[in-house]
């Protein structure tokens, strides 16, 4: 009989958005007539900016024309569309990134778990709490942990807890770390973090050989002119970090699959006989021999994104989530609960009333108003006791579910 990695036997609990699912389709069967609204998983639901619509429309007419066709492309994205990533989304703030460092990809969620392919088993990996439960279960699935505690924390991690306490701002270790799993704007806190406080992390990283992961997908949505929207932004992060981006969030790409990964050629880890190797060469034989490539006509519709036209349209379909995340912050602070986050973010992290547990909350708001969120100790032990809302759905289903929430739960 074949032998199974039996790493995947750690992971204890289902991932959490099938375990919301789960939930939620046992309430539904058994309450047909409810009226769920669902405000939990990130997925957003308003259309494709039209110059998107467009631009795949016209792809898709290219492809039935012989001279225009195009089979498999480059592993690593078109040139036309790294081009325009590299010079509006960093180079236009200042960042010293070159088309051919980035990698264009099917989603961050994967690129977060496949970068791990290209680093060693005996890493010391460092992820703030909470966090999105991909850093912490791919690693479990890739054999670099030992088993969970009582508390969901898994050996081998080192846990930097957020929270009100910390204003939600993870304290630098005082050991060395290897890799280090960053996500500003936060999912799921909706916390920032400042050019001072990031330049904290790449003074770490610099000194102890240390990588940052920089997971930067919900950058768009940053209102704070102060504030980075790229690792890159801060001196030194060239030689320290990998970032990650999507057109998830910003384009409305969650179905359409569309993402990046900067990968700077003045990166470098170190192999077991202690020689020196530049990173982007490990993670460019990775995408060529595990990856084909995003499609011609979704990388067309993701060139749309920086057209004049698309410009303008990403920033209305930005804006239309972030008055739904000021909407659910000014009704949940009316009804007296603690809110953070929403305001640099497309999620509000709430603090549950009454002593409630993350999960009771859940049940609570599902079987009383049938609203549906996120636990927060689905993304770790430091999680519970709060709860996410995600501000991606319509405008109406965003206020209903306020008026319901509300009406019920006022402190």
């Amino acid at each position: 009989m074949a032998r199974i990695n039996d790493n995947y036997l750690k992971l204890k609990a289902g991932y959490l958005f099938p375990e919301i699912a789960r939930r939620v389709n046992v309430f539904a069967a058994a309450n047909p007539d409810a009226k769920i609204i669902r405000l939990g998983i990130g997925d957003v639901t308003e259309p494709l900016p039209q110059a998107c619509r467009d631009a795949m429309i016209q792809a898709v007419q290219d492809m039935s024309d012989r001279n225009l066709f195009k089979g498999y492309g480059p592993e690593q994205g078109y040139a036309w569309l790294r081009e325009k990533i590299a010079q509006q989304d960093f180079q236009a703030r200042g960042c010293d990134i070159d088309a051919s460092e980035i990698f264009i990809s099917d989603g961050s969620k994967c690129d977060t778990g496949n970068i791990l392919d290209i680093f060693g088993d005996d890493n010391i990996i460092a992820v703030t709490d909470p966090v999105y439960p991909v850093y912490v279960d791919t690693n479990v699935m890739a054999g670099h942990t030992g088993e969970a505690n009582d508390k969901g924390e898994y050996e081998g991690f080192v846990y930097l807890p957020i929270s009100a306490e910390n204003n939600f701002t993870a304290q630098i270790p005082t050991e060395k770390v290897d890799l280090i799993y960053l996500c500003f704007p936060n999912n799921p806190t909706g916390s920032t973090a400042t050019k001072e406080h990031l330049q904290a992390w790449v003074d770490y990283a610099k000194a102890h050989g240390s990588i940052i992961f920089f997971d930067a997908a919900y950058e768009a949505f940053i209102t704070d002119p102060t504030l980075p929207h790229s690792i890159y932004e801060i001196e030194g992060a060239r030689d320290c970090a990998i970032e990650f981006r999507s057109f998830s969030k910003n384009a409305g790409f969650t179905g359409t699959r569309c993402a990046l990964t900067v990968v700077p050629k003045t990166l470098k880890g170190k192999a077991s006989d202690g020689a020196e190797v530049e990173l982007w060469k490990l993670w460019n034989r990775r995408q060529s021999t595990k990856f084909n490539g995003v499609s011609y006509i979704v990388q067309r519709g993701a060139e749309a994104v920086y057209s004049p036209e698309g410009q303008a349209q990403v920033k209305d379909l930005v804006g239309f989530y972030m008055e739904n995340a000021q909407i659910i912050r000014e009704k949940l602070t009316a009804a007296n609960l603690a809110v953070y986050g929403g305001i640099n973010a497309p999620y509000v992290w709430v603090k549950t009333p009454h002593g409630l547990s993350s999960w009771e909350f859940f049940d609570k708001l599902l079987e009383t108003v049938n609203v549906v969120g996120t636990p927060g100790s689905g993304f770790g032990a430091a999680g519970e006791g709060y709860f996410r809302i995600s501000a991606f759905n319509s405008r109406k289903n965003v206020e209903e579910a306020m008026q319901r929430i509300t009406d019920k739960f006022t402190v």
